[in-house]
């Protein structure tokens, strides 16, 4: 089954959320589904993961077969996922690849960050791709590809480019961190924070071998509505900057 999750739905039950998550609503519909080995943190029909507020496709699995198939695709890096991501800043390149070993951040717990050189063996490899969609002034639409799926990857890699999410609290995104001083400007970002009150990231297509036929398939979905918002305000402002250089 593939799933279009919403924004604010964790995934699956832990500390200090028990219920209201998305594994709540399939064993709600579904009276059993398969889980792997050695999953202590009760995950069933899961194979990958997307963070609360974070919207898009996810693939479920309904039998034991069909998980034990999947998460086999995931774990090869066979499957396709492309993202689209809103971050701060002018991005240099037209397009480009990060490649950083990720893992927990030293002194604060609730996030992860890059290791490399001598203490890349703290994290585990991860590898995004970037293509540039949008310049707008002083943020970047970008459609980022998953080579590998680690927690917070593309959040991690983007902030270790200098490029962190737009709005994303966790790793510093909700300050406005490019522009100017201008109290108008600063208006405009505000705006465009309760437009979006979340990080700009959302899981566009998902594609993966069905399990039983063998077949290729591919899923898209549209951007959700309060990041559409967001990227049209961006879009206002940026031809209204345009326009007066031009003049």
């Amino acid at each position: 089954m593939v799933i279009n999750k919403p924004t604010n739905m964790v995934v699956h039950p832990g500390y200090g959320n028990y219920d209201g998550t998305l594994v709540n609503a399939l064993l709600y519909h579904f009276d059993q589904l398969p889980e792997l080995p050695n999953d202590y943190f009760g995950r069933p029909g899961l194979v990958h993961r997307l963070d609360k507020h974070t919207t898009g496709l996810m693939v479920v699995a309904k039998t034991e077969n069909t998980l034990t198939n999947l998460a086999k695709q995931f774990f090869d890096r066979t499957t396709k996922r492309k993202y689209y991501a809103l971050v701060w800043g002018n991005v240099e390149l037209e397009e480009g690849t990060i490649e950083g070993n990720i893992g927990r951040h030293p002194k604060n717990r609730l996030q992860n960050t890059v290791y490399f050189g001598d203490e890349a063996d703290k994290g585990k490899p991860a590898i995004t791709h970037y293509k540039v969609l949008q310049r707008l002034g002083y943020v970047t639409l970008l459609a980022c590809r998953l080579e590998t799926g680690r927690t917070h990857q593309i959040r991690v890699h983007m902030k270790h480019i200098g490029h962190t999410l737009f709005n994303d609290e966790r790793y510093g995104g909700e300050r406005i961190l490019k522009g100017t001083t201008f109290t108008k400007y600063k208006q405009f970002v505000d705006n465009c924070f309760k437009t979006l009150p979340r990080q700009a990231l959302h899981a566009k297509t998902l594609g993966f071998v069905h399990p039983t036929t063998g077949k290729t398939m591919s899923f898209t979905t549209e951007i959700p509505q309060d990041m559409q918002n967001c990227i049209e305000k961006w879009q206002t402002y940026s031809n209204h900057i345009s326009e007066n250089k031009d003049a």
